[in-house]
């Protein structure tokens, strides 16, 4: 870029970004120059960068094929990354949505020799590419008359320090925008203790003179989800500069799916609102008003996947004046799960962060069957619970199938019937991965030779919207369903959870769970282990609004749970 900009003629005194992190973000934009250009426009350009030298055309919208790390790869389309970035500063940036710098973007690929034709020119891809053009190795003069049309009268620092010091908030429009697409939503509609949750949310957000943190606690189905998104939307209202939080990729796609179903904003823009847990390892001091993390019991701590820092709960407690958890202590699955209650009162007292703490029971999933999870509990050895013995089975049908095939046969029965429903299981079966020529669940891995039952694992290639599409030729896992309902599930319990008659303990085989990270350094902590697959079984078994179909291969594990069904009330 060095060369592009000295042969582009523009002034010195442009101004330069160069690895740019984009407020709120862990993303990071190649190259900005900023300047004038002859009618006194006040402009800036973003250049996204690329080693490339080959890729691949595919059908999926503003989505290319090529090799990086280490394999090939689906990825985003190199001028729509760019138009991305630019689009995020135009509906995130105070200065920029107000007019007062103009955003253009571009791609260039310096190693890129395209060919005739060339597949990142192809028809799908031109309507980006006319907003945001891609310039290849042969482009350079292209690109340097590109550059200097919009900065060439330079004075271009003061630019940058609008972009670096502008207000992060949503514009008005895009609030306006995105709350009409809630409005009306009786999925979002609160009730109850719900009500209480959500008043004190905003009352506290609104009104807190100093740094809080709120914990709503609350167990599978209790509507957490359901106040976090009305709390996000009302203080989304008030001009805040916030974050929804999800640590589950699946369930925040699944959100961003479900509203760009309803609008014409892509799935892509809306994300601007959504983030994963690990984008805050360092985020300044209060940058936020209000971080919302929903399904906090999965905020990762130090030598997580893709995580460079300490701590996700100190992360968002330190980026946010106002922070609120929505937790369940019992859905943590895997050893390097940090949130918990215990932990975020820990470190708000450590950062002068005054806690409030609100309690989320009455049951909305499972037709509000109560009982039916105190049940879970009680019979997998979670916890000792009352009112375990019995539920309405009018309102919510739970059977014990003594064969996969035939649970499976039950949902594919509910799905003709109009239901959407899903066959779900926990680790007890490898998972081949896409190096090995399973990037489309092509691979049956979930197999039972005893009872010639084979099926795939949910597809690597969606695995983040497998939820909302209508997969029922696959499984899915807790990471593609925690957070998410259906109408009813098929749950698999595999050989990780057994049962002894013996000892009458429900406790976890190591040698049967096949999830490296679930077990990581659990070697010699039998009894941590059992609690971890036993948390990954609930979060399956609670995932049905109307009713749960369950196998297990371990035949003593069967039987006891139909001795605890027989033992029940008869409603």
């Amino acid at each position: 870029m060095g060369t592009i900009i000295r042969k582009s003629g523009v002034p010195d005194d442009c101004g330069i970004f160069i690895e740019y992190k984009i407020p709120a973000t862990c993303k990071r934009i190649d190259f900005i120059i900023a300047g004038h250009d002859d009618n006194e426009v006040s402009n800036f350009v973003i250049v996204e960068l690329k080693q490339w030298e080959e890729a691949e055309a595919t059908e999926k919208e503003d989505i290319v094929r090529t090799y990086v790390g280490g394999s090939d790869k689906e990825v985003l389309h190199p001028s729509y990354q760019a138009y991305s970035y630019k689009k995020y500063l135009s509906d995130m940036n105070q200065s920029i949505y107000d007019g007062q710098v103009f955003p253009i973007s571009c791609a260039y690929l310096h190693n890129y020799h395209p060919h005739t034709p060339d597949p990142l020119l192809s028809e799908q891809y031109q309507g980006i590419i006319r907003d945001t053009p891609i310039f290849f190795s042969s482009d350079t003069e292209k690109l340097e008359d590109f550059i200097n049309r919009y900065v060439r009268k330079g004075r271009g620092n003061e630019i940058l320090y609008q972009i670096e010091h502008g207000k992060i908030a949503p514009s008005k429009k895009f609030v306006e925008y995105v709350s009409e697409l809630f409005e009306g939503n009786k999925v979002f509609t609160l009730l109850d203790e719900q009500k209480i949750a959500y008043a004190n949310i905003i009352d506290i957000a609104t009104h807190a003179r100093k740094k809080t943190t709120i914990i709503v606690d609350g167990g599978p189905g209790t509507g957490k989800s359901v106040v976090a998104m009305n709390a996000f939307v009302t203080l989304l209202k008030q001009g805040r500069n916030l974050k929804f939080i999800a640590p589950n990729a699946a369930f925040r796609s699944c959100i961003e799916e479900m509203l760009a179903q309803k609008s014409s904003f892509s799935k892509k823009r809306l994300s601007v609102l959504f983030s994963g847990s690990s984008a805050f390892v360092d985020a300044k001091s209060d940058e936020f008003d209000v971080l919302i993390c929903d399904e906090a019991h999965r905020l990762k701590g130090k030598g997580a996947f893709m995580y460079s820092g300490i701590s996700q709960v100190e992360d968002i407690i330190n980026a946010s004046r106002i922070n609120v958890f929505f937790i369940d202590d019992h859905q943590n699955i895997r050893p390097e799960d940090e949130g918990s209650v215990k932990r975020i009162k820990a470190v708000a007292r450590k950062h002068g962060s005054s806690v409030m703490q609100v309690g989320l029971k009455a049951q909305f999933r499972c037709s509000g069957a109560e009982g039916f999870i105190n049940w879970i509990d009680n019979t997998l050895q979670i916890a000792e619970t009352a009112n375990y013995d019995g539920w309405d089975k009018q309102s919510f049908s739970f059977e014990l199938c003594d064969d996969p095939n035939l649970l499976y046969q039950k949902i594919k029965e509910r799905v003709s019937q109009g239901a959407n429903a899903r066959m779900l299981a926990g680790f007890a079966w490898e998972w081949t991965s896409e190096k090995q020529g399973n990037t489309d669940a092509q691979v049956c891995d979930v197999s039972m030779d005893e009872y010639n039952f084979r099926m795939p694992w949910n597809s690597h290639k969606d695995s983040t919207s497998w939820a909302i599409n209508n997969k029922i030729d696959q499984i899915g896992c807790v990471h593609t369903a925690q957070g998410l309902e259906f109408d009813y599930v098929g749950v698999l319990i595999g050989n990780d959870l057994r049962f002894d008659p013996q000892s009458m303990k429900v406790y976890a085989s190591r040698d049967d769970y096949h999830d490296a990270a679930g077990k990581k350094g659990l070697k010699d902590s039998p009894d941590k282990l059992t609690v971890l697959i036993k948390n990954i079984y609930k979060i399956l078994l609670s995932r049905g609004m109307k009713g749960c179909y369950v196998f297990c291969r371990d035949k003593n594990l069967q039987e006891h749970l139909r001795n605890r069904m027989m033992n029940m009330s008869r409603y």
